[in-house]
C-alpha cells in the first residue's frame, strides 16, 4: 500500500551508501550497504501548511529534507517542528498548495478506512 499510492517516491524504502573509496574519512562498515531510511535524503516543496518561514542553506521557507521514517514508531511527535502526535494528521498536512506531495495524499484519502489503518499501522512498525 505504502509503494501503490506513491509515498515511496519520496520515502524509499531503503537506498545504499556509497562506496568506500568516496569517503574522505575511512567509516567501517558503510562500504556499499543497503539502509531502510525510507527516505530519498532530497529537498522538496512541501506547501504552504507546512512552511516556516525559514530559509536554511538551499531549502527555501517551504522544503524540507525527506525525513526518514526508519523509527517512526518510537517518536512521540511529528514534523520538522514536532507540532503534531497524530500520524493520521501528518499525513494531511503534506496536502497543501504547492506541495509535491498533494496526488500521494489524494490516493491516501482515496483509501477504504480499513486500508487507511493498515498504512498507519505499518508506518507505526517502522
Amino acid at each position: 500500500m505504502f509503494n501503490k499510492i506513491g509515498c515511496a517516491l519520496c520515502h524509499l524504502p531503503s537506498m545504499t551508501t556509497v562506496a568506500q573509496s568516496n569517503f574522505t574519512v575511512n567509516l567501517p562498515g558503510m562500504n556499499s550497504v543497503q539502509v531502510n531510511l525510507f527516505s530519498d535524503l532530497l529537498l522538496h516543496h512541501m506547501g504552504d501548511r507546512l512552511q516556516d518561514g525559514i530559509s536554511q542553506g538551499n531549502a527555501g521557507p517551504d522544503e524540507f529534507r525527506t525525513a526518514p521514517l526508519w523509527g517512526l514508531g518510537q517518536r512521540l511527535f511529528f514534523l520538522h517542528d514536532g507540532r503534531t502526535s497524530d500520524l493520521l494528521q501528518v499525513i494531511r498536512e503534506h496536502r497543501s498548495n504547492g506541495s509535491e506531495a498533494n496526488g500521494v495524499i489524494e490516493n491516501f484519502n482515496a483509501l477504504k478506512p480499513a486500508q487507511q489503518q493498515d498504512l498507519l499501522n505499518f508506518l507505526r512498525s517502522l
